[in-house]
């Protein structure tokens, strides 16, 4: 097990360039199961989800070869084997196997899927989606079983509005019988992305990045080749780091308009953002931060994956600003640990009220999930002296590489290994 020790106080410039979408690539594996021939996607990111993946398609007889970045997938050979527990576990994402896997062979067992604790996630909407398409679903003994005689399309109402869902009733319904309508669907450009390999595998869907999104089924798909969009959540990440310790920092393969919602809110703090194609330029307020109000939605809302890492930003900016997060509530995991360091963060109601600026300072602290990990990382950045961050295995489910690309911006990052003594102290805390 290996700790992260950020030295604060260095001041980030250059360049920086933004990897796959980690939220695409996990959607993306599962969907070339539904093709009859290879599946080629390029541009994927270098993390343990995308790895984990790939494993779980080879355990159902897929034949995987990497090439850099670039994933061949034979589908020929897959089964519908059962795929209960060890590596599903791992990460939520494993349950687009259940579309992929009902939509090409009419049947899927699957364990219930892990990932990050961040409170109550329920499946309900996915499995409405299933039944309405023609699917029997029960759960045995923590598994989901699915099984079906044949698809036929539907018309399927989202009570929410659900990324998952919405990418797994669209797996299911692409190789089913007749016309499927999915309305309150999500928008987020991820969809847009799986949909783009579906259409490029054959599929017929009309709508996506929209709230209706219409699929004509069809009895077989194709394979084909496809470059994955880069990744808005690690590129606002960036953005978010280079505001709070950067001077002038370029964000490289980006697609601006993804993350309008928060270059509008650096923007209002008063960062400097200017963007072009590809890439946006961050450079370092002139006058002070001011504090500004963030309530995340569903896109084009703020992201509730960005919420953490901008809470850290705000401990540096002048007077109060509340943090809402709608979209799930109990992601709050990264307050306690930014206390530690010195923050006046406070949690009321289902709000986090930040008082700055404070400095912070350099401490002890526990990545719990991903993107509060993220946070940590950041608040490492503007802090004083030595901040030391475990559980960086939820780090590396979402960032590639996040040391080098830190340490070629400027700042000190490094990894060591963790004495059996602090192994213990984490086990435990």
């Amino acid at each position: 097990m290996q700790k992260m020790i950020v030295e604060g106080g260095h001041v980030l410039n250059g360049k920086v360039r933004i990897s796959g979408a980690k939220n695409s690539a996990v959607a993306l594996l599962p969907a070339a199961i539904l093709a009859d021939s290879e599946v080629t996607i390029e541009g994927l990111p270098e993390i343990s989800d995308v790895y984990t993946l790939s494993e779980l398609l080879e355990e159902i007889g897929g034949e995987v070869s990497w090439d850099g970045q670039t994933i061949h997938i034979n589908p020929e050979n897959m089964i519908s084997m059962p795929l209960p527990n060890g590596k599903v576990k791992k990460l939520r994402a494993s349950y687009y196997f259940m579309g992929a896997m009902l939509g090409k062979f009419k049947k899927a067992v699957i364990g219930l899927p892990g990932g990050c604790f961040l409170g109550p996630r329920p499946i309900d909407q996915h499995i409405k989606g299933f039944e309405a398409l023609g699917a029997e679903v029960t759960n045995e003994q923590g598994a989901i079983y699915l099984r079906a005689e044949e698809l036929t399309g539907a018309r399927i109402y989202l009570d929410v509005v659900s990324v998952g869902a919405t990418i797994n009733i669209m797996l299911a319904a692409v190789r089913a019988k007749g016309k499927t309508i999915i309305e309150n669907a999500a928008k987020e450009p991820e969809i847009i992305d799986v949909a783009t390999l579906l259409t490029n595998m054959g599929a017929k869907i009309k709508g996506v990045g929209t709230d209706v999104i219409r699929i004509e089924g069809v009895p077989s798909l194709h394979g084909c080749r496809h470059t994955i969009i880069p990744d808005r959540i690690e590129a606002g990440t960036y953005a978010i780091a280079a505001a709070a310790a950067g001077k002038e920092v370029i964000i490289d393969n980006v697609i601006p308009q993804h993350l309008e919602s928060l270059l509008a809110k650096l923007r209002e703090m008063g960062v400097t953002v200017e963007d072009s194609d590809d890439q946006l330029y961050i450079a370092a307020p002139k006058n002070p931060l001011k504090s500004v109000d963030i309530k995340t939605l569903v896109y084009p809302g703020f992201p509730t994956d960005l919420q953490q890492p901008f809470t850290s930003l705000l401990t540096k900016a002048y007077s109060t600003g509340v943090v809402t997060d709608t979209i799930y509530s109990a992601r709050l995991k990264h307050i306690d640990e930014l206390r530690r360091m010195n923050a006046i963060v406070k949690v009321e109601g289902g709000s986090v009220i930040v008082t700055g600026p404070v400095q912070l300072e350099g401490a002890r602290v526990k990545a719990s999930d991903l993107r509060a990990g993220a946070a940590l990382v950041i608040a490492g950045l503007m802090a004083n002296g030595i901040t030391e961050i475990t559980g960086l295995e939820h780090i590396d489910r979402g960032y590639e590489n996040m040391t080098e690309k830190l340490n070629s911006l400027g700042a000190n990052v490094w990894r060591e290994d963790m004495t059996e003594e602090e192994v213990l102290q984490f086990q435990n805390s």
